[in-house]
């Protein structure tokens, strides 16, 4: 097993870039949001008047919290009535860009904090791969988009862009990672659920992004050639995250169908068509294409490439870096248009009840 290290606390890119690029997570939520309201409704939860607790592990700037957050607490409500209020935990990073956070649940004309009564929204600057809530205090958790980034970066040398890419060992190792933050995430989320709660994992498929990362790693490699980056600094240049299969999902749960206190209601994998792809089919506008999703493949991984950099902590050289790489990717998609080609990953998780453990 190789050593490993942080990987630098990174995040999102920041300054509400994710909320306005992240438009294939968005319509990934959208996919999951009716197994979020089924899941709701199975929730155990007990009379009296103490705040229902929802969770989102994993928040970013928010925007593509807001439907999920609204659309649970619109379910919630139906069954609980009026007197009950609703404390919403937004969990992320600490260099999670909160600031952006907190506005768009004060400003964003879509934010479920707008107009409610009795709904209270608060942000934990701390890795959900750490106890973030108290014990048995979570009715309802939901992860988006956030999972498959792993706790820590194996430090191996690497020979492409994109972890299902890469080559053994280090493919194996990261697949490895993958597999021990998946148990990691489970065991703290059973601490923190409710006896009778719900958490709901969105992520992506496996062969997700796999074309515009081929372009991307392209881009690198002539960086490299033209002394904008080391080859050192490319030979440790990776996401920080692992796409899990159904398999590896599931994997935690085979023994007996449980993991501790943990059971699978749902899993799936799911196609999700490219809104920007489509639009590209009906208008050729390959410009546009490009454009989009570019700006996408920068606000979600750039931070993480970037903190490969031998001057990581300069701002100056971290934007000097990512305009090349984004400059390159569009090049690269305006000559040969490709699809995010995505898939939406869906894990539907209960809590058993007391009685049933």
């Amino acid at each position: 097993m190789a050593d490993t290290t942080s990987p630098g606390c990174v995040g999102m890119e920041r300054d509400g870039a994710y909320n306005r690029h992240a438009t294939v997570q968005a319509a990934g939520n959208s996919m999951a949001l009716w197994h979020a309201r089924e899941a709701v409704r199975r929730i155990d939860i007990d009379p009296g008047s103490e705040p229902i607790i929802i969770a989102d592990y994993g928040c970013s700037q928010g925007k593509n919290s807001l439907a999920p957050m609204r659309t649970v607490i619109e379910t919630l409500r139906s069954r609980v009535g009026t007197d009950r209020s609703f404390m919403v935990c937004h969990v992320d990073l600490p260099v999670n860009d909160f600031n952006t956070l907190f506005g768009t649940l004060d400003l964003d004309s879509d934010s479920y904090t707008r107009d409610a009564v009795d709904v209270y929204a608060c942000g934990i600057g701390r890795s959900f791969y750490q106890n973030v809530l108290p014990p048995g205090s979570v009715h309802f958790g939901w992860s988006a988009y956030a999972v498959q980034w792993l706790s820590c970066v194996p430090t191996v040398s690497v020979d492409h862009l994109w972890p299902a890419n890469l080559k053994d060992p280090a493919r194996s190792i990261y697949e490895q990672q993958g597999a021990r933050d998946w148990e990691s995430f489970l065991a703290l989320r059973a601490k923190e659920l409710r006896p009778g709660g719900r958490l709901v994992v969105v992520c992506p498929g496996v062969g997700a992004g796999q074309a515009i990362a081929g372009h991307a790693d392209a881009v690198i490699v002539d960086m490299v050639k033209e002394g904008a980056i080391s080859a050192e600094e490319r030979s440790h240049m990776v996401p920080a995250f692992w796409i899990r299969s159904k398999h590896d999902y599931l994997a935690p749960f085979q023994r007996d169908g449980r993991f501790l206190s943990l059971t699978v209601e749902h899993c799936e994998s799911t196609p999700q068509p490219d809104a920007a792809w489509e639009q590209y089919l009906r208008d050729g506008d390959a410009e546009a294409l490009a454009i989009k999703h570019a700006a996408f493949f920068r606000a979600t991984l750039l931070p993480s490439l970037a903190a490969t950099l031998t001057r990581a902590d300069d701002p100056e050289a971290r934007e000097i870096f990512g305009n090349r790489l984004e400059c390159g990717l569009r090049q690269r998609l305006l000559r040969e248009p490709a699809s995010v080609n995505s898939r939406v990953d869906t894990v539907v998780i209960a809590k058993l009840p007391a009685a049933r453990r």
